[in-house]
């Protein structure tokens, strides 16, 4: 199965960088979980579950280092003096607030109208128990970042201690695993993924995106569901 995206459509890339150890972030988490059902096309949401708030008492369990050195590249090229949760970045090129449902729906909105979108061919299928085998090609063009996400469609927790002691808290789209890979020739790429514990191939999707290297401006982006 291959998902290509609309060269003719627009689409918006929309990254939350949350915790379940911040307060703050709840209300971002629903607002991306409203705007998700709101956008179901040509929207690609991704939630970051950071680690620098794992210390104040709960040990955030979809928290990566490396979402946190993600973070720290866009603080570096949007002019962000230090970064923070929740944090929203809309296409690589604009930040804000997480929980600011309305700017976020003008800004995907916005980034809709636009018509600059290369050829992403993605699939992904699982060629055996717990294992994603994702194919990827997009046209060469030099100075592109290439990212495909392990996503995990939806999940609830109950915190037990931190700032959000005895609340659920629900996600969506949470990136499990993210591999980024600089465009060197025209060819197609081939990657595994191992299935997170105690998920099935249903849990999950992939989603592609391109970048540009140096302002991590987004070019296009793609996203498909597992096939068995």
């Amino acid at each position: 199965m291959k998902n290509i995206s609309d060269q003719k459509k627009g689409f918006a890339v929309v990254e939350l960088f949350t915790s379940e150890g911040c307060s703050s972030c709840p209300a971002a988490d629903e607002t991306i979980i409203r705007l998700s059902k709101e956008f179901p096309e040509r929207v690609y949401f991704l939630s970051y579950h950071v680690d620098y708030w794992d210390y104040i008492g709960w040990k955030d369990e979809f928290a990566n280092a490396k979402f946190t050195g993600r973070q720290e590249k866009y603080a570096g090229v949007l002019g962000v003096q230090s970064i923070y949760t929740p944090q929203a970045v809309v296409n690589g090129e604009r930040e804000l607030v997480g929980s600011r449902e309305n700017r976020l729906r003008e800004l995907i909105n916005e980034e809709l109208k636009n018509d600059k979108a290369p050829v992403i061919e993605l699939s992904a299928k699982e060629n055996k128990p717990g294992n994603i085998a994702v194919s990827c090609h997009v046209p060469f063009s030099e100075g592109l970042l290439l990212n495909i996400a392990l996503v995990q469609r939806s999940a609830a927790t109950n915190v037990k201690r931190g700032e959000n002691s005895g609340r659920k808290l629900n996600h969506c789209n949470i990136v499990r695993d993210l591999e980024t890979i600089e465009l060197k020739t025209d060819r197609a790429l081939q990657l595994d993924f191992k299935i997170p514990s105690g998920l099935k191939a249903e849990d999950i999707e992939v989603i592609s995106f391109l970048q540009n290297k140096k302002n991590l401006k987004m070019i296009g982006a793609s996203g498909i569901g597992i096939v068995k």
